[in-house]
């Protein structure tokens, strides 16, 4: 399966910048969730590595095909780039069964493909399973029921599952009748001789059948451009269904099929044609919350087994923590994060990635502080509580600040050179930095507050809910505030003065509204940020002064 790549794609609608210079590549057989806010541009990205929609400037390749460049004026249609697309809606044909939905894109494939001789390869197979009949004897026995009647339309399933067989083939197997018991040397004698014959045939034309039956012509497969034959597509009909596991309904309409079901469905048609990448928009949307789940560990074991390249647009952070490879996280038309979802969640680029992924949401503490003589930073919070983090890495803010400040100013630059250019339109809807949420007892409006005049000093830690702990040597006072336990472990809301924390507490502790407790902030994953650029400075830990 191919590696795709982006390099400094945009999209924009006059001055609207759906997708922003936006480079990166997809590796060969990853799972990758496009995961950001509506609007964000993740449809608009998939949409354009599928063809779907036309980038405005940049470069695409997929493999080693480029598909779109707009410096040289490739620009390859949907249909030529080898991918599948499975949408939010199931879109399945309401008047064709299951079988003629998942074939419908398959009859229309016109390509070349290689000259194979169909009749001989059914009957080498079957001459090869009837040699050794004892385990299509037995799959024949076991679709009989308990008064020995016998369902053929299930025996036909399990052998054509068994023996890898169309559904014409495997009829053909069950007339022999290989339950029986009796002597089938004449019949194999019978398919031997069509299948020399084939050979004989093959060799007086030029050339040969090699084991697959395909012609071959002084060593090379010979191709023809013709559609698929109706071997061929039941045959991949058949593999499909297999995969999704819907083999049993077949002849049965989309209406009287679940929304799982329905959902297989759809999925069996987009790998129906072999796609070399493919891409999901939402797919489980439309479904309810037990069968998301059940089907997200379908998907896992989906892109396992095809070693398929999957790109999917959520904006639901869990599917994307549990279904990625990787996390493409994108705001505003910026790429914010690619990486592992776990690195993602642990150590986010900034403070939008910190709020974005997580469940409960992460708490984000304002503080006031400097770096002390010994590397660690002395901070204020909670208007007044003394506190000091400690780096888990070596950390230099002063460098670090430097860093920051040129960083920001070789971007004013670039944006500054862009803008000499001829064609250049300014960015209407303006990067700017998150404004994380202080979760408070009593909500400010700041709508008609005046920005801040930040400082280096001004900075923000975010503290994920299960490091906030309940501990009696816990360096800070607080208030239970709400608790809404589940059994195995309980959310909780802790009042400091006038803010409010998210804990997650692991046990079947009970916890009573107004109590009074102590609170610790464990482990050394506290992140510090600069409230200025919105970027993470460190991990660490974090202890109050008593």
């Amino acid at each position: 399966m191919p590696e795709i790549r982006l390099e400094h794609v945009t999209k924009r609608w006059g001055k609207f910048y759906a997708v922003d210079d936006l480079s990166m590549v997809i590796a060969d057989n990853a799972f990758v969730t496009l995961l950001g806010p509506s609007g964000c541009g993740k449809t608009t990205t998939l949409r354009m590595i599928a063809g779907l929609e036309t980038p405005t400037s940049g470069r695409i390749t997929i493999g080693d095909m480029v598909v779109f460049d707009s410096e040289l004026g490739i620009n390859i249609p949907a249909n030529k780039r080898k991918v599948g697309f499975l949408f939010q809606n199931y879109a399945l044909w309401p008047n064709m069964t299951v079988y003629e939905n998942i074939a419908f894109g398959l009859s229309n494939i016109k390509e070349p493909q290689p000259k194979t001789d169909f009749e001989a390869k059914n009957a080498a197979r079957l001459a090869e399973i009837l040699k050794s009949p004892e385990e299509a004897a037995r799959i024949i026995s076991d679709c009989r029921d308990k008064k020995g009647r016998l369902d053929e339309q299930k025996a036909y399933i399990k052998l054509i599952d068994a023996f890898t067989l169309s559904m014409p083939t495997a009829k053909r197997l069950f007339g022999y009748h290989p339950e029986s018991g009796r002597d089938f040397s004449g019949e194999i004698a019978a398919l031997e001789a069509k299948v020399e014959a084939a050979r004989k045939a093959a060799l007086a034309a030029g050339g040969e059948l090699n084991e697959n039956f395909e012609l071959l012509k002084n060593g090379e497969v010979v191709t023809e451009v013709r559609k698929l034959s109706k071997e061929e597509i039941d045959l991949t009909v058949r593999r499909v269904s297999r995969i999704v596991k819907i083999g049993m309904f077949m002849d049965r309409y989309p209406a009287e099929l679940s929304g799982g079901q329905q959902q297989r469905v759809a999925i069996a048609r987009t790998l129906a044609p072999e796609p070399s990448v493919l891409f999901m928009d939402e797919p489980l949307s439309n479904l309810d919350a037990k069968l998301r789940l059940e089907m997200r560990y379908e998907l896992q074991r989906l892109h396992v087994e095809t070693g398929s390249t999957f790109v999917y647009v959520t904006h639901d952070q869990m599917e994307a923590m549990t279904l990625a490879t990787e996390i493409c996280l994108i705001n505003n038309g910026v790429l914010q994060q690619y990486e592992p979802p776990l690195d993602v969640y642990h150590r986010p680029a900034n403070l939008f990635a910190a709020d974005f992924v997580g469940n409960p949401s992460i708490n984000f503490i304002e503080a006031k502080g400097a770096q002390n003589a010994a590397g660690e930073v002395e901070l204020t919070v909670f208007d007044g509580v003394k506190a000091v983090f400690r780096p888990s890495e070596k950390l230099e803010l002063k460098a670090w600040f430097a860093a920051r400040d040129t960083a920001a100013a070789g971007t004013e630059a670039e944006l500054k050179k862009a803008a000499e250019k001829k064609g250049y339109v300014e960015k209407s809807n303006k990067d700017e930095t998150f404004r994380y949420h202080i979760d408070k007892v009593v909500e400010e409006d700041f709508s008609l507050q005046d920005e801040p005049e930040l400082t280096n000093e001004d900075l923000v830690l975010g503290v994920r809910p299960e490091f906030i702990e309940i501990s009696a040597d816990g360096g800070l006072d607080g208030e239970i505030y709400g608790a809404m336990p589940t059994g195995m472990e309980s959310t909780i809301k802790v009042r400091v003065g006038g803010y409010l924390l998210t804990g997650v507490v692991f046990g079947s502790t009970l916890f009573r509204i107004g109590a009074k407790v102590r609170v610790r902030i464990g482990g050394d994953n506290v992140m510090l940020f600069d409230r200025r650029s919105g970027r993470r400075v460190a991990l660490g830990s974090l202890e109050f002064v008593k």
